[in-house]
């Protein structure tokens, strides 16, 4: 059920190269429809979130470049819902941002923090997850993340430690950066480490007045704007201020250096889809574990595959184990699934 003091702000300002040629600067992977569903991600997650927020309270980040992308897959978004960011300068000020003008709105708000570009198998789960996160953060001054439970030593993501074993909401005891392989095998053994998935909650006046303890300057900086969120100068303040503002990550600027931060461990069928490896995982494979997108594939003494290309081009491949296969815009990608975090390198070739 709606509440009417629940707010999410879906963070799609990413350009997502790994996922060249089909992602671009122009169009990041959030405005596709990677899994073939018929929706992009951006559109997924925003419908997902209607369930629970109120439509005029989903909020998007996302750079200005961006604008016509999100208004063309959200038409009922209105401008004023639109977090617009005139330089990128990492997530911190985009958050401080969107926390200002929603408590200008409500000050009883409560704020959920959401990427874009994630895959959620579990949605009824995720939901009652938000609104035990959201309940908590109503009584409490707590910055509240959403801890997904690892499945295997992964070397791409960040890590929670956590301590309270016992209660269902943990204190976060530290947060580490991806680590070498040895050490996420460590954190998986110790039962104590969840998988950092950048999905938070916490009141807003919670989130502002850590702001104001770690991030002052920039506090200051956009607090002179208060009294224009919410109205038609609003755009013209963030154009002028907001390139001024210290380039900084919520997890480093806040998270790190705050005492009260707790974590809920989730089991929601969570992936990250940071790469096409993460995206072969989540799609449909046939009986050789080959994955395809909108291809009409042929495949002989081939496994393990995964192809994406236009709406029906037709893909023949003999003798291919554990490749990607990647056509967009006349360009095509071929190289095998372990080299995958070439392709941003990658990328810069396919500009010349």
């Amino acid at each position: 059920m709606e509440n009417n003091n629940y707010y999410a702000v879906i963070m799609a300002g990413g350009v997502g190269s790994r996922f060249w040629p089909v992602s671009t600067p122009d169009n990041p992977k959030q405005f596709h429809d990677m899994l073939g569903t018929g929706k992009s991600l951006l559109q997924q997650t925003f419908h997902r979130l209607q369930t629970l927020i109120p439509n005029d309270n989903i909020l998007i980040s996302t750079n200005n470049r961006y604008k016509d992308l999100v208004q063309k897959q959200l038409p009922e978004v209105r401008d004023l819902q639109l977090i617009l960011e005139p330089a990128m300068r990492n997530t911190a000020p985009a958050i401080l941002y969107s926390a200002l003008k929603i408590y200008q709105k409500n000050p009883d708000a409560l704020i959920l923090i959401a990427p874009s570009d994630h895959w959620i198998d579990k949605e009824p789960t995720f939901i009652t997850d938000l609104e035990t996160a959201f309940t908590a953060c109503e009584s409490q001054d707590i910055l509240m993340t959403l801890g997904i439970q690892p499945t295997h030593p992964n070397t791409g993501y960040g890590y929670i430690q956590f301590e309270g074993k016992k209660s269902a909401i943990k204190t976060v005891k530290q947060f580490t950066e991806k680590p070498d392989l040895e050490t996420a095998k460590q954190f998986l053994a110790s039962g104590d480490y969840l998988w950092n998935a950048g999905i938070f909650v916490w009141s807003a006046k919670s989130i502002l007045k850590a702001f104001q303890t770690h991030l002052p300057t920039l506090y200051t900086l956009f607090e002179k704007g208060n009294k224009v969120w919410n109205t038609n100068f609003e755009d013209d303040f963030i154009r002028d201020t907001y390139p001024k503002s210290e380039n900084v990550s919520i997890d480093y600027g806040i998270l790190e250096k705050s005492d009260n931060v707790k974590v809920l461990p989730v089991d929601i069928g969570w992936n990250d889809l940071g790469t096409w490896g993460a995206l072969h995982q989540k799609l449909e494979k046939d009986a050789q574990q080959n994955a395809v997108v909108n291809a009409e594939s042929y495949f002989t003494d081939a496994s393990g595959n995964m192809i994406r290309t236009k709406k029906g081009q037709k893909v023949v491949i003999k003798g291919l184990q554990n490749f990607i296969v990647v056509e967009n815009d006349g360009i095509l990608v071929i190289l095998p699934k372990d080299d995958e975090q070439a392709i941003k390198e990658l990328s810069q070739l396919g500009k010349k």
